[in-house]
C-alpha cells in the first residue's frame, strides 16, 4: 500500500544492505577498557526481528535498546565521508548499526515514518544520539561531535510488526504523518542547537517521537534554561577515559 500525505501518493524505497548484531565485549580507550556491544558482525540469511530488535543483538548499559530503540539504521551514503577523514571502516555496521541501508538518509526520512522491510513493519522514532563508544571504537575523541555536527547520526526504529529481514530486502515507506519533521531536523535540535526551544516544541508535537529524545526535550522546554554551547558534547572524559554521557545507542 503506498504512503499518502495530503492526498499525494508518496514513493520512498530504500535497500537493506546488511543486518548486523553485536555481542557484549570491550574496547580499549587509552589504557582503559570500555564495556560495549558497539562492534557488530554481519549476519547471513534471513534474521528474526522481535519488538526488542534483531534476535541475538546485545546491549551493555541500561537505557540502550528498549522498544523505542529496538533497531539502529545507518545510511551507507555517509561511509564515504568517514573514510575521507581517515577512518578504516568495515563494509557494514561501521557505526554500530543493525541495519545498513541505502537510499534513506536523515534529510529525507521523517520521525514517525513507517516502513515495510521483509515481513516486518518498523517506525522511525528518533535520531541517534551519538555516544562516546564511537570515539572508543575508532580512537578519535571528536567523533561523537562530528556525527552530531554533520547530521550523519543514523536513526532508531521501533518494531510494529515482528518478522524476518535479510540483506537485499526492499525498504518501502507505507505511512507518513503530515508534520514534516525530518530526522535531520530533530537531530539538529536535540544534538546541536540545544537552545532552540521553539524547535524542541515542534519536535515534541510529533506523537511518534521516541521516549529518550522526548524526555530530553521536555526537560529543556520545562526548565527554559539556556545551556552552554559545549554542554553534553562528549569531549569531556570520565574515569573510564571516554565521554561521561551515556546517551545514545550501545
Amino acid at each position: 500500500m503506498p504512503a499518502i500525505r495530503g492526498g499525494t501518493v508518496l514513493s520512498m524505497i530504500g535497500t537493506l544492505l546488511a543486518v548486523s548484531v553485536g555481542r557484549a565485549g570491550t574496547l580499549l580507550s587509552g589504557r582503559r577498557r570500555v564495556s560495549t556491544a558497539f562492534v557488530k558482525t554481519q549476519v547471513d540469511g534471513r534474521v528474526a526481528v522481535s519488538v526488542a530488535g534483531v534476535i541475538g543483538d546485545e546491549h551493555v548499559y541500561e537505557g540502550h535498546g528498549g522498544p523505542d530503540m529496538a533497531l539502529l539504521a545507518y545510511p551507507v551514503e555517509h561511509y564515504e565521508y568517514w573514510r575521507s577523514i581517515g577512518l578504516h571502516l568495515p563494509e557494514a555496521a561501521a557505526m554500530a548499526e543493525n541495519l545498513t541501508v541505502a537510499g534513506l538518509v536523515e534529510t529525507d526520512v521523517q520521525i514517525g515514518d513507517v516502513f515495510e522491510v521483509g515481513t516486518t513493519r518498523v517506525q522511525v522514532t528518533q535520531p541517534r544520539r551519538p555516544c562516546s563508544k564511537i570515539a572508543a571504537r575508532y580512537g578519535r575523541h571528536d567523533l561523537a561531535v562530528l556525527a552530531q555536527d554533520t547530521g550523519f547520526t543514523g536513526y532508531l526504529l521501533r518494531v510494529l510488526v515482528p518478522g524476518e529481514i535479510g540483506a537485499g530486502d526492499e525498504i518501502r515507506l507505507v505511512e507518513r504523518a503530515d508534520h514534516g519533521v525530518t530526522v535531520a531536523e530533530a537531530g539538529r535540535i536535540v544534538n546541536v542547537e540545544r537552545n532552540d526551544l521553539d524547535g524542541a516544541r515542534r519536535v515534541l508535537a510529533v506523537t511518534a517521537l521516541g521516549s529518550d529524545v522526548r524526555r530530553t526535550l521536555m526537560a529543556r522546554v520545562e526548565s527554559g534554561e539556556r545551556v552552554g554551547i559545549d554542554a553534553a558534547r562528549l569531549f569531556d572524559t570520565g574515569p573510564d577515559g571516554v565521554g561521561t554521557s551515556r546517551v545514545g545507542h550501545l
